[in-house]
């Protein structure tokens, strides 16, 4: 007799319970790639009690909110309003849910909270393991599927009959939870690290769904055991420890609560054995994907001079294009006016007696305008050491030297500069060439170098630049070798940790950085340091004021 992959069982066991409480379980994320394995539970989706709707991670507001139709209204005599999806519960298949865009995930999670009887499976197709459908989506869906694994060979659906899914249906709303039993569901999550009421909640609507399934008015122990292992392993963020041996509950308070109990008590199946049950259910690389800390995808990209950002409510006009109103575009009245207004006697010869204008759906022309941002180049100098003179005599030079092309490219350009334990701002972003004259006149120079402290201060400035629109890059001047920790102590080993840390929040960001090591002769620290922040590394021993601008325009232009 073969048996299927423990993977493959539970997938089916939480198909299941879905199908009997779809709206109250949210939904699930089924990850893997397109296959026989995924298409036989796409299949299988057939058995919840809702309507499938296959929808796109370019979904519009219209599409799934409803709207005007347009077209439809100009064609008639009155408003005619296209239904959307979310006027009638369905169950929204979402391929490539990866790609779903920050704004659509926020739409689709206010409708999940709104309690419309819609549920939602995401089929993610990620092929990194940084690549993953949104948070914001997955915290409201009660299962996670991981089918990657599973030979196509293993994949044998046996999954309740209709009859008894109607029957499970029909039995949930008398189905009782004892009152321990979400008290146990919040202290096993607090104990996977996972915070917030909204997984033990997720968890006791599918323990209550699996009694229903087993005709049963009242879950018991093991099926609050099974929803934990279903729902809690893919949202858990630690490993627990075990918990001391005065953390156990007294003996006579235990034998009370048996006494007590209808044999449905939590007490039935100890915390161990329950986080045991749960652990064993966790994914093998959980240590790997926190130590990763949910790194940003995409990595650093160039932005030349500022980033060009297309939309349809300011900046430049761009020539119009055809299309269907989806909530956001605006339509280009005059152009569609000037599509339709050739074909005006032959459809007029079409409809008789009509004498009003004519507008096809294919007339439509929505608004298109590009929006520029400025680039903000931060310029950040490692001025400790003895060479800090002749790095700040360049550093000077580098900064007239890009204040010069500031107004043809629209930069603007900040200094920092970091020595002794700490880190400083001389030159706010700018284009004046005056004013950067005079705050870099006479900087001080030497001490020890606080790389955590500039990185810190650079990760700022970007954040602030990216608040006022604009598009930040990094060109940091240093050798690599901090000596100086954030709290100001001194240690090689505390400042690196502390420079990996704050070299990550700016990776984290996606912004481009070049890391100029300037070192007489440029050693490990200097690339390391450029793998941390996502950045190109150019060793420049000799650089002067000119190479260092050309050096950093070139790299943070591509």
């Amino acid at each position: 007799m073969i048996t299927a992959p423990p993977d493959w069982i539970r997938a089916q066991r939480a198909l299941a319970a879905l199908a009997i409480d779809p709206a109250g379980l949210g939904g699930m994320v089924i990850r893997a790639r397109p296959g026989p394995v995924r298409q036989r539970l796409e299949q299988a989706l057939e058995t919840l009690p809702l309507p499938l709707r296959r929808v796109h991670p370019r979904l519009d507001d219209i599409q799934l909110f409803g709207g005007l139709d347009v077209a439809a209204s100009l064609a008639g005599r009155g408003l005619v309003r296209q239904v959307g999806l979310a006027d009638h519960a369905a169950a929204l298949v979402m391929p490539m849910a990866e790609r779903v865009p920050p704004g659509l995930a926020a739409r689709l999670a206010g409708l999940l909270d709104g309690d419309r009887g819609h549920c939602l499976v995401l089929l993610d197709e990620g092929a990194d393991p940084d690549e993953t459908a949104p948070q914001v989506l997955t915290d409201r869906l009660a299962f996670h599927l991981d089918l990657s694994e599973i030979r196509a060979g293993d994949a044998l659906l046996r999954l309740p009959a209709p009859a008894d899914l109607d029957a499970a249906r029909a039995r949930l709303p008398r189905v009782e939870v004892p009152d321990d039993h979400l008290a146990q569901l919040v202290h096993l999550a607090a104990r996977f690290g996972i915070h917030g009421l909204r997984t033990p909640l997720l968890a006791l609507r599918c323990a209550r769904a699996l009694a229903a399934l087993d005709l049963h008015d009242r879950a018991t122990g093991d099926h609050l055991r099974e929803a934990a292992e279903l729902v809690l392993p893919s949202r858990a963020t630690q490993v627990p420890e075990a918990p001391d041996e005065d953390d156990s509950p007294d003996q006579p308070q235990q034998q009370e609560s048996e006494a007590q109990g209808d044999g449905t008590s939590m007490q039935d199946i100890p915390d161990e054995l329950l986080v045991e049950a749960i652990a064993a259910c966790l994914p093998p690389d959980l240590l790997t994907r926190l130590d990763r800390g949910g790194k940003a995808r995409g990595g650093g990209q160039g932005f030349g001079a500022g980033g060009k950002r297309k939309g349809n409510r300011r900046g430049r006009p761009l020539p119009s294009r055809p299309g269907r109103p989806d909530g956001r575009a605006r339509i280009d009245v005059v152009a569609t006016l000037r599509a339709a207004a050739p074909w005006q006697p032959l459809r007029r010869a079409a409809m008789p007696g009509t004498t009003r204008l004519v507008v096809h759906p294919g007339d439509l022309r929505l608004r298109q305008t590009e929006e520029h941002s400025d680039r903000l180049v931060i310029l950040a100098v490692d001025s400790s050491g003895s060479a800090a003179l002749a790095r700040m005599a360049e550093a000077k030079g580098a900064v007239e030297l890009l204040l010069a092309q500031a107004y043809t490219k629209r930069d603007l350009v900040a200094l920092v500069t970091f020595r002794d334990t700490h880190a400083d701002v001389p030159l706010p972003p700018t284009r004046s060439l005056v004013q950067a004259k005079r705050r870099i006149a006479a900087l001080p120079g030497g001490g020890g170098t606080p790389l955590a402290a500039g990185l810190r201060a650079v990760h700022d400035l970007a954040l602030q630049g990216l608040r006022n629109g604009q598009s930040p890059c990094l060109a940091l001047l240093t050798d690599g070798r901090g000596n100086i920790a954030l709290d100001g102590s001194p240690g090689r080993t505390a400042a690196a940790a502390d420079a990996r840390d704050m070299a990550r929040l700016w990776q984290r960001l996606g912004l481009p950085a070049i890391v100029i090591d300037t070192a007489n002769r440029p050693g490990a620290e200097g690339a390391e340091l450029a793998a941390w922040l996502g950045a190109r590394y150019l060793a420049l021993p000799r650089a002067d004021a000119r190479r260092i601008s050309a050096a950093a325009d070139a790299a943070l232009s591509r």
